[in-house]
């Protein structure tokens, strides 16, 4: 199977349990896979899985609505994608959390959901 990816997409949220978590926002990392057999197709967009589209659906995702849990976020977006774009096979979706409100020092937190079209 192929897949497009995109990877490192960044936007400021408002996602998490605690109250300055809403007040403040921080900053959420996205990245999404799409999965869909493009081998041979057209040199056309109709053809393809549009990406932009994509890109546009995840950013009213994680910017329009607040989500307590990066868990539910990556579910709707996930949903939201293959809902979107009937090409798709499958989707997976990671949601970072780089400045997650934990006591100790590490590196990324994060949430990743694979979803199938037969899941939906």
């Amino acid at each position: 199977m192929s897949r497009i990816v995109l990877e490192g997409l960044e936007f400021h949220a408002r996602h998490g349990v605690f109250e300055t978590e809403a007040a403040l926002g921080a900053r959420f990392v996205v990245d999404v896979e799409l999965h869909y057999p493009f081998a041979g197709i057209p040199d056309e967009l109709d053809a393809a899985v549009n990406y932009a589209a994509v890109y546009a659906a995840v950013q009213e995702e994680v910017t329009g609505q607040r989500y307590d849990l990066i868990e539910v976020l990556a579910d709707r977006i996930a949903r939201r994608v293959l809902r979107d774009q009937p090409k798709l096979t499958r989707v997976t979706v990671r949601v970072h959390k780089p400045f997650a409100p934990l006591p100790g020092i590490f590196r990324d937190v994060r949430a990743e959901l694979d979803l199938a079209r037969g899941d939906l």
